[in-house]
C-alpha cells in the first residue's frame, strides 16, 4: 500500500463546509440588499394604500381571497421586477467602484464562493420583502374569508424567484457591463421588456365567442413577464403548467446572472449567456399556447356548497347563510308569479366567461354574482330579494367584464315590481339615479298592470323569453314593442 497507515489514537478532522454567517450578516448590513428589499416592500404597500384601483373592489380585493391575494401582489412586478434589476446591476458594479477587482481575482478562493455571498443576501432581502408583503395581505385575508387553501402558493412563489433572478441577472450584467449607466439602462430595459411582453407582444386580437366584440388575449409569450393579468374572478387561477414554464424560465435567467457574476473572460460571459437563451425556449416549450389553459377555473373553489335550493360556491360558503333566507323567498315569489316556468334554484354563477362575451343564463336557475352591481349593493333582507328577483327576470345583457346602464335596469325595475305589486327602489347604480329611473319605468309599470292577467303575464314571458336569450330589448317588449 502506497498510503500511510494511521496511528492507533491519532485524531482525524472531517472534511465539512463551513458557512460564515457573520459574513452574510455583513453582507446584509453594508450592502445594496436591505435599501432594495426596503424600496420593494415599502413601494408596493404604498402603491397598494395610496392608489385607489380595482384591488380594492368587491370579491376580487387584493385582501379578499387567497388566490386574489396572489395574484394582485403578483400584478405589482412589472415594476417591482425592474426595480429588482436595477438594484441588482447597483450591487454588481460595488467591486468596480471600489477598484478591488484585480486584488479579489488574484486571491485563491474561487469566484464562485465570493459571488455568493453578495448574491444569497440579495436573494434573502428581496425574497424576504416579497414574503412580508404577502404577509400583511395575508393577515387581512384571514379576516375576511373562511376558505383556506394552498393553491395560492406556487403563483407568490413564482413570484418572489422572479424578484431574485431578476436581481442577480443585474448583479451579473451589472459585473460585465461596469458603468454607471448600467442600472438605470437595465431597470429600463426590464420595464420595457415587462411592458411588451404583457400588453403588446404578449397580447393577441381576437373576437369575443359570442357578441362579436373586438377584444385581445394573452399568448404564450405574455407569459416570460413576471406580471399578470387584472382579477376578474375569484375562481380564475394559473394553470401548473405556467408554474413550470415560469420556474423554467427564470431559473434561467438566475443561473445566467450568477455565471456572469463568476465570469472573468470574454468567452465565459458568452457561454454564461446560455442557461437564459435555453431556459426562454424550454419555457416557451412548457407554456400552454391556448388562454383557456392559461388562466384556468379552480375547481375546488367553484365547488357549489347549498341550502336547499340556495347555492354558493365554496370561495363564498361563509355569505350562504345571509343568503338563503332571500333566495328562497325570491323562488317563492317567482313561483308564485311565473307558475311552472318560474327558476327551481338560485345560485352563485361558477362559470367564468371569456372578457367580452355575451352572458349565458338559465331558464330553471338563478345565477348570481356577489360582484354584479345589483347584488354586491344589497343591504338587508329585502333588497337581497329584490336584487334576486331581478336577476330571476332579467338577468342582464352586458358583454362579461364590461358595464353599463340602460333599457336593462330599467327592464329590472318594471318587472321587479310587477311581481311584489308596486315599484320598488332597487339597489345598485340605479340606486343614484332613482328619478331617472322612476321616469322611466312607472309609466310602463302603470301601463303594464292596466293590462288583463293574461296579457300581463303575456308580456313578462315574451320579455323575460328576450332577457334571457340576450336577443331583444327586455324594456321595449314591456312597453308593448317587438322584441328585436
Amino acid at each position: 500500500m502506497n498510503g500511510r497507515v494511521p496511528r492507533p489514537g491519532a485524531n482525524f478532522r472531517v472534511p465539512r463546509v463551513d458557512v460564515d454567517f457573520r459574513v452574510l450578516r455583513t453582507e446584509l448590513r453594508r450592502s445594496v440588499a436591505p435599501w432594495a428589499g426596503g424600496v420593494i416592500l415599502t413601494s408596493a404597500l404604498a402603491f397598494l394604500y395610496l392608489v385607489n384601483g380595482s384591488w380594492w373592489n368587491g370579491t376580487t380585493a387584493w385582501t379578499a381571497q387567497w388566490t386574489s391575494l396572489a395574484l394582485w401582489t403578483r400584478s405589482l412586478l412589472f415594476y417591482l421586477w425592474p426595480l429588482a434589476v436595477g438594484f441588482g446591476a447597483l450591487q454588481g458594479l460595488r467591486d468596480h467602484r471600489s477598484r478591488m477587482v484585480e486584488l479579489l481575482t488574484s486571491t485563491p478562493r474561487p469566484a464562485r464562493h465570493r459571488a455568493a455571498v453578495p448574491a444569497g443576501a440579495t436573494a434573502i432581502a428581496l425574497a424576504s420583502a416579497y414574503a412580508l408583503l404577502v404577509l400583511v395581505g395575508g393577515v387581512q385575508v384571514l379576516a375576511n374569508t373562511a376558505y383556506t387553501h394552498a393553491g395560492w402558493l406556487p403563483i407568490s412563489l413564482v413570484g418572489a424567484l422572479f424578484l431574485v433572478a431578476g436581481a442577480l441577472l443585474g448583479m451579473g450584467a451589472g459585473r460585465a457591463l461596469p458603468s454607471a449607466l448600467t442600472p438605470p439602462l437595465l431597470a429600463m430595459s426590464a420595464f420595457a421588456f415587462a411592458a411588451l411582453m404583457h400588453l403588446s407582444l404578449g397580447r393577441t386580437a381576437t373576437t369575443a365567442p359570442t357578441g362579436g366584440f373586438p377584444t385581445t388575449e394573452p399568448n404564450r409569450i405574455s407569459l416570460l413577464s413576471p406580471e399578470v393579468d387584472e382579477v376578474h374572478s375569484t375562481l380564475v387561477t394559473l394553470s401548473a403548467s405556467v408554474h413550470i414554464g415560469q420556474t423554467i424560465w427564470v431559473l434561467g435567467m438566475a443561473t445566467t446572472g450568477f455565471a456572469l457574476l463568476t465570469a472573468a473572460t470574454r468567452r465565459t460571459r458568452l457561454i454564461a449567456l446560455t442557461p437564459v437563451l435555453a431556459g426562454a425556449v424550454l419555457a416557451l416549450l412548457v407554456l400552454p399556447s391556448d388562454p383557456s389553459r392559461m388562466y384556468v377555473v379552480d375547481q375546488t373553489a367553484a365547488e357549489l356548497v347549498c341550502d336547499g335550493p340556495v347555492c354558493v360556491t365554496r370561495t363564498h360558503e361563509d355569505r350562504l347563510a345571509e343568503l338563503a333566507g332571500p333566495g328562497k323567498e325570491a323562488l317563492r315569489l317567482l313561483h308564485g308569479a311565473l307558475g311552472e316556468r318560474a327558476p327551481v334554484s338560485a345560485r352563485e354563477n361558477s362559470t367564468v366567461a371569456p372578457y367580452g362575451s355575451t352572458p349565458k343564463w338559465s331558464r330553471t336557475a338563478v345565477l348570481f354574482d356577489f360582484d354584479d352591481d345589483l347584488v354586491a349593493a344589497a343591504k338587508g333582507k329585502d333588497q337581497l330579494t329584490w336584487a334576486l328577483l331581478a336577476k330571476g327576470l332579467v338577468p342582464g345583457c352586458t358583454p362579461a367584464g364590461w358595464s353599463g346602464f340602460g333599457d336593462d335596469q330599467y327592464a329590472q325595475a318594471v318587472a321587479v315590481g310587477w311581481v311584489l305589486g308596486e315599484l320598488k327602489p332597487l339597489p345598485g347604480p340605479t340606486a343614484g339615479m332613482r328619478d331617472e329611473v322612476d321616469a322611466k319605468a312607472r309609466p310602463v309599470w302603470k301601463k303594464l298592470m292596466a293590462l288583463p292577467r293574461g296579457e300581463q303575464v303575456s308580456r313578462i314571458d315574451a320579455m323575460r323569453g328576450a332577457a334571457l336569450a340576450c336577443t331583444g330589448d327586455p324594456f321595449d317588449v314591456l312597453s308593448g314593442g317587438a322584441s328585436r
